[in-house]
C-alpha cells in the first residue's frame, strides 16, 4: 500500500471548527498557512516549539476507534491537520519524511488530551492513546495536497 495524504484540515483560531482544504502550504518555522498554530492563536500556542507546527493522524486509527468503540468520530473531530492512509506515524518520530512538496520531521507522538474531549463531547482519551497521531516540524516548505504521497526523503 502506498502512504498518502487522505485529507487536510485547518482552523483559523482556537476552538474553531476544523475546515477541510484540498491543499495547503507548509511554512518553515510556522506550520500550515491559515491554521491557528501558524499565527500563534491555538489553544496551546503559549507553549511554542516545533511540535506545534503540524499534526498528523492515521485514518486507520480513526476507523479502528469507530469500529471498536461504536463511535462516529469524523476526521475533523480529532483536530489534526493531516489525515494519512497507509503509514505508521509512530515510526516517524525523529525522522524526516516528504509529504507532497514539503519535508517534515516527526517530533513526538500527539497523544489525545482532555481539551480534545471537551471540544468533541466524545470520550476519546483511552481510545486514542498511542494512536493519536504525530507532531511534526516543517523542515522545508512546500505545498501539500490531498492524495500526495508520504515517503522517506532521499537526502535524510
Amino acid at each position: 500500500m502506498t502512504a498518502t495524504v487522505d485529507s487536510i484540515y485547518i482552523a483559523p483560531a482556537a476552538k474553531e471548527p476544523m475546515r477541510q482544504v484540498s491543499s495547503v502550504r507548509a511554512v518553515t518555522g510556522k506550520g500550515l498557512e491559515g491554521d491557528r498554530y501558524s499565527v500563534a492563536v491555538g489553544t496551546f500556542s503559549g507553549q511554542p516549539g516545533p511540535s506545534r507546527e503540524v499534526t498528523l493522524i492515521e485514518m486507520e486509527a480513526i476507523e479502528a476507534v469507530n469500529r471498536d468503540h461504536q463511535t462516529a468520530l469524523a476526521p475533523a473531530d480529532v483536530r489534526r491537520n493531516i489525515v494519512t492512509r497507509g503509514v505508521c506515524l509512530n515510526d516517524l518520530v525523529g525522522r524526516e519524511f516528504c509529504v507532497g512538496g514539503a519535508i517534515l520531521k516527526g517530533i513526538r507522538l500527539c497523544e489525545p488530551c482532555s481539551h480534545l474531549e471537551s471540544l468533541t463531547g466524545k470520550s476519546v482519551l483511552s481510545t486514542l492513546v498511542h494512536r493519536g497521531g504525530l507532531r511534526a516540524q516543517v523542515i522545508e516548505e512546500g505545498v501539500i495536497q490531498a492524495g500526495d504521497s508520504i515517503e522517506a526523503c532521499l537526502d535524510t
